[in-house]
């Protein structure tokens, strides 16, 4: 028997429900997975909340990292024992789960069951918004909302390492010192600071290459003021809530912009670009310039404490919840 939580109708933390339920065996192309740590993020939020619907009832999550236990037909890249982590699989609320081999890479040794669970969703975020939605070169100016949350830890690490000078927003002095350790040259302090402003007058007026906002309402459409001419507005979450009838004609006022909404599950979509990017990720983990610090663990059964903190946004970096 497994230990998962389900959810049966959209709402609050409350609706996270630990149930347990016998796993079958692998079908075709799946793994049987013993998990031993999953990762926490904000899209779980989305999901249980209705704002991205799922069909009821439903398995939260979609990162975690653990140990093979048996493969189905077909399955060639894994056997039982392999350590493996995966980022873009619903069902991740769970001590044993089924999924599909596709889903999954190999984690290597030197790395732990925790950095493999919180690095997948939020490493892979991060790089494709680095390397591929927009490709950060040295000398380019970088604005990241949410400066001190889990992706956004990892954007100023690795955007200090592509050689960006990095402007960071973070809603107090402690989320500030932690995103300044991570690499952002400058932290606004958004709550007592009009960041429009403050980004106007650290860049001397020639404003940022791109904006990497996973913050949504809040900030738009300030951050659409802090572009350059032909800069780029990457909206890549809405913790704020979602962005509300975009006006096109705001991009031609504002310096012929750019937008766009990436998702990781179309970036990440088939197992080549999901490997692919996965040991660029991996390269820059062991080089040394991405750090994956664990700031919070839950137990699986406390996931509705876990998002509670989340939503309240009294976490910074990665939460990941212990089987």
């Amino acid at each position: 028997m497994s230990e998962v939580v389900r959810i049966h109708a959209h709402g609050g933390p409350e609706v996270l429900g630990l149930e347990e339920e016998s796993i079958g065996k692998p079908g075709p192309g799946q793994v049987h997975l013993s998990q031993k740590a999953i990762g926490l993020n904000y899209i779980d939020i989305y999901q249980r909340s209705g704002l991205y619907p799922q069909t009821m009832p439903f398995v939260p999550g979609s990162e975690g990292a653990g140990d093979v236990i048996a493969v189905g037909r077909g399955v060639k890249d894994f056997k039982p024992g392999d350590r493996v982590a995966y980022g873009t699989a619903l069902g991740a609320y769970a001590k044993e789960r089924l999924i599909a081999a596709d889903r999954l890479i190999k984690l290597p040794k030197t790395m732990s069951y925790e950095t493999g669970a919180a690095m997948m969703l939020k490493g892979l975020t991060a790089q494709y918004l680095l390397r591929q939605t927009f490709r950060v070169k040295p000398g380019q100016t970088i604005l990241v909302h949410a400066a001190a949350g889990g992706v956004g830890l990892i954007l100023c690490q690795w955007g200090r390492a592509l050689g960006a000078t990095v402007i960071g927003t973070a809603g107090s002095e402690e989320k500030a010192k932690l995103a300044k350790k991570a690499g952002a040259r400058h932290v606004i302090l958004y709550r007592s600071e009009d960041f429009v402003a403050a980004v106007k007058t650290l860049t001397k007026g020639k404003l940022c290459d791109v904006v990497y906002d996973g913050v949504g309402k809040a900030t738009f459409p300030g951050s659409l003021d802090c572009l350059k001419p032909l800069g780029l507005f990457v909206s890549f979450g809405s913790a704020s809530g979602p962005i509300d009838a975009f006006n096109l004609g705001l991009l031609a006022q504002k310096g012929s912009l750019f937008a766009t909404r990436p998702t990781l599950f179309t970036y990440a979509g088939t197992p080549e670009r999901l490997r692919a990017m996965s040991r660029d990720l991996i390269r820059a983990i062991n080089s040394g310039a991405v750090k994956i610090p664990i700031h919070a663990r839950y137990p699986l059964a406390e996931a509705a404490k876990a998002h509670r903190a989340l939503e309240a946004r009294e976490t910074s970096g990665v939460t990941v919840l212990v089987p």
